[in-house]
């Protein structure tokens, strides 16, 4: 079964690239820049308290990110790792406010991660696209400039969504609601987080449907405690990207039964690694811990797979060919 998952061809939808700073490269950017951070090694404890506790070392060890050069060595080294973890496509998220507030240039960030896509691609993939994160618990002002200083490189082509993270107390998505429907208007694809155990999950997902008009929700397994919201998310073919491990490590659980539950009422569900570096695993290794805690058949985890392709900003052919190679790896 191991060898199954290793090869299945998988879409990752919900990974962060800061979330991947392993400890040993984060602590050789702060020796190298002299951000004079404690030892980062010593720094990530094996469970966090929940998701504002995370969020503090998520911030703390990034601090060592200063230069394209940094960023570029950032997004090959999860590419690298992907690759060996059977991803053949990802969009991934990048936090731009978390720099750009500290002095470094926008251009920086986003010319160091594009420059890593492009040798990816090369060297055979993965291939990628990029989605620029507002962080929900800066001000409003905040994401409207970083929208602005987004536009060139989305005219590059460089960016295909905005997304929208990092601590959810009494940040709603209605909050963004205007920012939102101004990237809309720009050509970005939307999608938006709505974590586990958060206040008011409920409201802030029907505030994602409804108000903001989202594509996709990142997390959003507490639908399930609204049954209209469950059936109205399967309905419009809303994706919901589940992240076992940092459920796990966050929450204390895995919630592969809430994954089960959805896949069983047709939502289009699927796994991934959020911040594989904080969380213990990468993709592959979040199929293989719900697997073997659900005992989810090969058809259970190709469907998985398959949703994340279907719940993907691909082109329409893009998609079928993927999920041909899915089929053909499963023997459908």
């Amino acid at each position: 079964m191991d060898d199954f998952i290793r090869r299945l061809p998988k879409c990752e939808l919900h990974l962060h690239l800061e979330g991947t700073l392993e400890p040993a490269m984060a602590s050789a950017f702060a020796g190298r820049h002299g951000t004079g951070e404690p030892d980062l090694l010593e720094a990530r404890p094996g469970t966090f308290s929940g998701l504002s506790d995370f969020l503090a070392a998520y911030y703390a060890a990034m601090k060592g990110l200063q230069t394209e050069a940094d960023f570029y060595e950032l997004t090959s080294a999860y590419l690298e790792t992907a690759r060996h973890q059977g991803v053949v496509y990802a969009e991934l998220f990048f936090d731009p406010q978390a720099h750009t507030a500290r002095g470094v240039g926008f251009d920086a960030v986003v010319s160091g991660i594009h420059r890593a896509q492009q040798d990816a691609r090369d060297r055979g993939g993965p291939d990628t696209a990029l989605i620029m994160c507002f962080l929900r618990d800066e001000p409003v002002s905040s994401a409207v400039e970083t929208l602005a200083q987004s536009l060139p490189y989305r005219a590059r082509g460089w960016i295909l969504g905005v997304g929208l993270d990092s601590d959810e107390r009494g940040n709603p998505p209605e909050k963004f609601a205007g920012v939102f429907a101004d990237a809309r208007a720009a050509g970005y694809r939307l999608t938006m987080h709505c974590d586990p155990r958060q206040d008011d999950s409920l409201a802030h997902l029907w505030q994602c449907l409804d108000l903001v008009g989202v594509e996709r929700i990142d997390h959003g397994l507490e639908c399930l405690a609204d049954t209209r919201l469950t059936e109205e998310i399967a309905r419009r073919r809303i994706g919901l990207t589940a992240c076992p491990l940092s459920n796990l490590r966050l929450y204390g659980t895995l919630m592969a039964d809430a994954v089960t539950e959805l896949l069983a009422r047709g939502v289009l569900v699927s796994l991934h690694s959020d911040d594989p570096a904080y969380f213990g695993g990468y993709i592959a290794d979040n199929f293989e811990a719900v697997q073997e805690a659900s005992g989810l058949t090969r058809s259970d985890l190709a469907r998985l797979a398959k949703n994340a392709f279907s719940a993907s900003w691909l082109t329409a052919g893009r998609t079928r060919s993927y999920l041909a190679a899915v089929d053909e790896h499963s023997g459908a």
